[in-house]
């Protein structure tokens, strides 16, 4: 019986601890401290601030695909005329008819060989993806077999990373 008490004690002194040690660092959290500086992003250093997107990636364009033709702001009709093409944008919404003018200006379309090789297109933020004027845009260069290449403006978007990424699309 005296081992069982002593077992007992040894127990209690344990987790009266544990609710000491517990109790110290809710007190040491609740008290305020100095925060550390928050760290700056990767590419802040190695990026500078765009302004201007377009004319940031109509640079890249010009000086690191010299083998395309670049339009900026084409409509959608420039491409694919006034046609009303059947498709289901949305997951929820049956099939429906879609104009091609009702579709966003493709930011910039890359011409070799006298015609149109691919398409850049530039956004605002995740939601123009799901915008359906965006869609429709991309709808219509799926139709034509074109690349179709997006960029959100409110990433970094890094030179180097621009370059790959539309070389991967254009197979270049």
């Amino acid at each position: 019986m005296g081992f069982l008490n002593s077992l007992l004690d040894v127990a209690k002194k344990a987790v009266g601890e544990a609710i000491r040690q517990s109790q110290e660092q809710a007190s040491q959290q609740s008290r305020p401290q100095a925060s550390p500086a928050p760290a700056q992003p990767s590419y802040a250093s190695s990026q500078p601030a765009v302004t201007d997107w377009n004319a940031y990636f109509a640079e890249i364009l010009r000086t690191e695909f010299p083998q395309y033709g670049v339009a900026e702001n084409v409509p959608v009709t420039d491409l694919a005329g006034y046609a009303t093409d059947m498709a289901k944008l949305y997951k929820k919404r049956p099939m429906q008819a879609y104009k091609a003018e009702w579709g966003a200006p493709y930011t910039f379309v890359l011409y070799a060989n006298g015609g149109p090789a691919g398409i850049v297109m530039l956004g605002s933020g995740h939601s123009h993806d799901q915008n359906v004027k965006y869609l429709i845009a991309r709808m219509y260069a799926k139709k034509l077999g074109l690349p179709y290449i997006n960029f959100y403006t409110q990433m970094p978007n890094e030179r180097a990373y621009v370059i790959s990424r539309i070389r991967s699309f254009m197979g270049a």
